[in-house]
């Protein structure tokens, strides 16, 4: 059972949306939903009781500072956003403090729900056409070798697997991704998907990014 906790500056536990969202979810069966009623009762519930994922539904102005407040209460804790809108800036902005998802209000029930139980997993959910727009203009220059590994990082594949599609060893692949995120700048695998996120090459199909921390 994955538990998600809405908090929202606009919808109460009973408003038509939280509720709504509560059918959607519980009715599956794969899901708990519970509604933080204020900042002030989901810091005091944070960070002894951190749901599987956090749903964040603020305003602009409520949003980053709220995302820094509940990373230094609960490091661990998966934050997505569900909205209805967002600004490139606001998004590259959240992504960077560590949101792992933007679900937009107008997705499919089955791309909400899909979206969902990939956070949970610990992977990252994206539109490609909100990553298209993030892409930065400053990306490092990498060899082809490390740009099959960035590619197969964004496909979520384990050392295993990738070491089974270049046909190397395991061990060759830790020493090649040492050198990359090195060379990126990055510390670990989740890093290196947010720069690919950043930097995601244009003319990919439109469809959601999702990448494996």
């Amino acid at each position: 059972m994955i538990r998600v906790r809405l908090y929202s500056d606009q919808y109460k536990d009973r408003s038509i949306m939280a509720a709504g969202l509560r059918a959607l979810l519980e009715t599956t069966g794969r899901f708990r939903f519970e509604c933080a009623r204020d900042r002030t009762a989901l810091m005091a519930q944070l960070p002894d009781d951190v749901p599987d994922v956090l749903l964040l539904d603020l305003s602009p102005e409520l949003l980053a500072g709220t995302i820094s407040g509940i990373r230094e209460a609960a490091p661990a804790c998966k934050m997505a956003l569900w909205i209805e809108t967002i600004s490139t800036e606001m998004a590259l902005r959240s992504m960077r403090l560590g949101v792992r998802g933007i679900l937009r209000k107008a997705l499919t029930t089955e791309a909400l729900l899909d979206g969902l139980e990939k956070i949970q997993q610990g992977e990252l959910w994206f539109e490609k056409a909100l990553v298209s727009s993030l892409m930065d203009a400053q990306s490092a220059a990498l060899s082809p070798r490390e740009g099959q590994l960035m590619t197969l990082l964004s496909e979520g594949m384990k050392n295993k697997e990738i070491a089974a599609v270049l046909r190397i060893t395991e061990g060759t692949v830790k020493v090649y991704l040492s050198r990359l995120f090195q060379k990126l700048g990055v510390h670990d695998r989740f890093d290196a998907a947010r720069y690919s996120l950043r930097n995601w090459p244009a003319g990919q199909p439109e469809s959601s990014v999702r990448l494996a921390s």
